[in-house]
């Protein structure tokens, strides 16, 4: 893979040769985050050798490179799932990218299903902790030293310095954010009800299909994460409800302001 990525990388640097300290995931509904970047470059993926390409609405599928809050960032404009078919070792492909283009934080955001009773469509979750039992772990296999340990800890995937910077900035705002943990599945499906009500007596407090596998690769790296999630729909509730990728787009739509807001701002304190 080593060889896939230094290729990837230096396709991108060809086209942009300064060094970003940021990477940014921007995820379903919150591409319109690059607007607030000052963009230098914007390369296709399809362009990039050994990228896959985003097959799901509301990513835009392109890598932008450029200047927030005065500091050169890299942002993916669109994920890759696992639900799209892609092999595991694809999904995390760009994060390694990112990794060896020279970023020294991760920021990551999320459209995910409110388990938590408390929260309410629209909310903003810090991750704290995630569940990772219901998607294939991105580590299986053989293991290269250059990347890291064979068994690497996860006892901190989510930086505690990084949660408490995001806390000050909401705070200093008056925005309202919560924090919980986070569990992946694979996807595509919405959970069902019964699935809904046992990831709740798991102890997560929002489900999705992305962020897992992309941080498990970063701490592997030794790379320092934060990740967000904007709570688009909420499965816990008595009335019949029907989930849909527009309702859910719609959602982090609304809610992207305060994200926004909290990521230039944790941007800016790095």
């Amino acid at each position: 893979m080593i060889e896939k990525i230094n290729e990837a990388v230096g396709y991108i640097k060809s086209h942009y040769p300064e060094t970003p300290l940021v990477g940014i995931v921007l995820g379903s509904g919150l591409g319109s985050f690059t607007k607030e970047i000052k963009v230098e470059k914007e390369i296709p993926y399809s362009d990039i050798p050994h990228f896959p390409v985003s097959t799901v609405e509301g990513h835009s599928g392109k890598l932008v490179l450029g200047e927030l809050s005065g500091k050169k960032v890299v942002a993916m404009a669109g994920r890759f799932h696992y639900y799209e078919g892609y092999p595991m070792q694809e999904v995390i492909f760009p994060i390694r990218v990112m990794k060896y283009l020279g970023i020294k934080t991760l920021l990551l955001s999320n459209a995910a299903g409110g388990v938590n009773p408390n929260f309410k469509v629209g909310d903003l979750m810090i991750i704290k902790d995630h569940i990772s039992q219901f998607m294939p772990n991105p580590l299986i296999g053989k293991n290269d030293k250059e990347f890291g340990p064979r068994f690497p800890d996860m006892s901190e995937p989510y930086r505690k310095t990084l949660i408490e910077k995001a806390r000050s900035i909401a705070a200093a705002k008056g925005i309202d954010v919560k924090e919980g943990t986070y569990l992946g599945v694979t996807g595509p499906t919405f959970e069902t009800r019964a699935e809904y009500k046992m990831i709740h007596v798991m102890g997560a407090d929002a489900v999705g299909m992305s962020t897992v596998p992309e941080v498990i690769v970063a701490v592997h790296m030794g790379l320092p994460c934060f990740a967000m999630s904007v709570i688009t729909d909420v499965g816990i509730r008595e009335e019949e409800n029907v989930i849909t990728h527009e309702e859910v787009l719609e959602a982090a739509k609304e809610a992207e302001p305060k994200f926004t807001h909290i990521f230039k701002e944790m941007v800016a304190a790095l």
